[in-house]
């Protein structure tokens, strides 16, 4: 299937119905929507009846009658505000309740795949679908829907009742209909176009400003300000340039749908008039004909405009049942095979690799590790060492199970990743990676991340082994203080510092350390490092170590290179073989 039928397979109008599962839990109300709106429908077109009786029969008759009819008139007039009321309420509530059912279930899924989806799909697009193609299906649930079902209602009920008053000037609409539908129609797609493009050039102005402004130190720093100016406003003027060629347009589009509408009335009630003169027709059933032709030329204008609408909305619920669809590439096993209770003395808190082969999906030539073997004892301290790409960050991300590798196990407490509840496993690891993840949040939030009904006492006990104490009470609302977006109100010392607070209060029995201190000045990392060694004296560690000055106590360390152990052992003897470790020491430490 090529690019352009793909599209148009994703607009189809069918694929609405995929939203239909959404719509289920809450039938009575649609039902309900659908009542209020026969009866709406019902009440406009009873207006035309109301109007042909006042004016055929209510001005010569006496006082009494015209009272009734104008009664009658304002009672059809009530019913249709009422039915009005209750189709917007009823729709709209639909509308957002779906939405945000929908929002939900695709979130909820998308947070459960593996990080492999994330190596295809970009964020992104991901928030994109979850809030552009969401507010494209509200738009047609709590609205668009509703109009088209109340258009395709006066459009049947308007044709019936043009048939009913008069034949031939009937015969006529219908042959002025196309003439005066399908130019708007043309006009309109030209105008939906230049919106569209419009748009696009509206995102582009944003997308610039919030680039340069996210960046404003380094704008500044390279005096880049003039050029920025000059590239804005090219990008403003060139948004300017479509809008007022979309605005031209509309005004075409306006002018022309005034013109022919008003055209084919001018004709109908000339050839009406003339057919009241002679008798064939009363001055009622010519006025209500008239009404009844404006309101089925008006719900065909309309239903050619929500067509579009109802297109785009298709490709949006197929784009995001598209994002339900995706299975994660971590299976839970049917029956997961129980790790050994953490209350237990019968934890061992080993972790094994056994001959393990691994490829990234987005890398599936370039192995990431290779037969890799590896064995932690329960209590030890291990530190991967090896140049960028060996594939240490790749052993965390599956002693984790972001991810199943392609070939041999990885076992915990001698029980095979894949066989045990993933959950599970993960709650037993500790990570502190090397690029702190601080949430717009409270410096409280942020540390109860981990274990988020631990007590205040609790809190504090890993603030203060962290090392973060004293900066946290200097902030202006001490632990209730808002950090920012990405904890920018932070420096990146005290960012690792809430990072490792939060691992400590997990008190798990295995750390992942990447480079735990790589952040802190050398008084935090000294006074950090103690509280970690504390940590890490009763369980199993394992350390990604960039400097080595890191890892000198560590039980062993494994020198990784391009996804195999290379070497192992203590500090002392890897420096004195002189291979990798050795060369690594002596760029760090200057020796020989």
């Amino acid at each position: 299937m090529g690019p352009e039928n793909e599209r148009e397979e994703r607009r189809s109008v069918g694929n609405l119905s995929r939203i239909l599962p959404f719509v289920a839990p809450y039938k009575w109300t649609a039902v309900s929507a659908g009542v209020a709106l026969v009866v709406s429908a019902g009440s406009v077109l009873a207006i035309g009846q109301a109007i042909r009786r006042v004016i055929d029969h209510g001005f010569g008759s006496e006082q009494a009658l015209i009272d009734q009819y104008f009664l009658a008139l304002l009672g059809v007039v009530t019913v249709l505000a009422a039915a009005t009321f209750a189709r917007y309420y009823l729709v709209t509530w639909l509308g957002e309740r779906i939405v945000a059912d929908i929002r939900s279930a695709v979130y909820g899924h998308v947070i459960g795949l593996s990080p492999s989806f994330f190596e295809i799909m970009r964020t992104g697009e991901v928030l994109s679908r979850l809030t552009a193609d969401t507010t494209l299906i509200q738009a047609v649930v709590g609205s668009t829907a509703s109009i088209a079902l109340r258009n395709v209602l006066m459009f049947l009920g308007g044709s019936v009742l043009l048939i009913i008053a008069s034949p031939k000037l009937t015969g006529l609409v219908f042959v002025l209909l196309p003439v005066v539908i399908l130019p708007i129609i043309i006009f309109g797609r030209k105008v939906r176009r230049l919106s569209r493009d419009s748009q696009d050039r509206i995102a582009d102005v944003s997308s610039y400003a919030e680039e340069s402004l996210g960046a404003i130190q380094v704008v500044q720093a390279f005096c880049h300000e003039a050029i920025d100016r000059l590239r804005f406003g090219k990008v403003t003027d060139e948004a300017f340039g479509v809008a007022v060629e979309r605005t031209r347009a509309r005004a075409w589009l306006t002018a022309l749908v005034m013109l022919l509408i008003f055209g084919a009335v001018d004709a109908v009630v000339w050839t009406g008039a003339k057919d009241v003169i002679t008798g064939e027709m009363t001055g009622g059933q010519l006025a209500s004909f008239v009404f009844y032709a404006i309101i089925v030329a008006g719900a065909l204008g309309a239903l050619s405009e929500v067509y579009g609408e109802l297109q785009r909305a298709a490709g949006a619920a197929e784009r995001l049942m598209e994002l339900l669809a995706v299975e994660p590439d971590i299976d839970v096993a049917a029956k997961p095979v129980p790790l050994p209770d953490i209350g237990s003395t019968a934890v061992s808190k080993a972790v094994k690799f056994q001959d393990v082969t691994f490829e990234y999906p987005s890398r599936p030539d370039l192995p990431a590790l290779k037969n890799f073997t590896l064995d932690v004892a329960p209590g030890e301290t291990v530190a991967l060492v090896g140049p960028s790409g060996a594939g240490k960050t790749t052993v965390f991300q599956l002693l984790l199970r972001f991810y199943d590798p392609q070939a041999g196990q990885v076992l915990l407490d001698g029980v095979d990743l894949r066989q045990a509840d993933p959950a599970e496993a993960r709650a037993r690891i500790g990570l502190v990676p090397q690029d702190p993840v601080i949430f717009a949040a409270s410096a409280r939030e942020n540390i109860l991340y981990s274990r988020p009904n631990a007590g205040e006492e609790q809190l504090h006990a890993a603030a203060d082994a962290a090392n973060a104490t004293a900066f946290i009470k200097d902030l202006p609302d001490s632990y209730d203080t808002f950090l920012g977006e990405r904890g920018i109100r932070l420096s990146g010392g005290q960012r690792q510092r809430l990072s490792i607070a939060r691992a400590i209060l997990a008190n798990p029995p295995i750390l992942l350390l990447d480079e735990a201190t790589s952040s802190l000045d050398a008084e935090s990392e000294r006074a950090v490092q103690g509280a970690l060694e504390g940590l890490m004296a009763e369980r199993t560690t394992i350390v990604i170590a960039h400097r080595l000055a890191t890892v000198l106590k560590a039980d062993r360390i494994v020198v990784m290179d391009q996804g195999t152990v290379v070497e192992m052992g203590r500090h002392e003897e890897l420096v004195k073989r002189g291979d990798l470790y050795a060369r690594f020491a002596a760029l760090q430490f200057g020796t020989q």
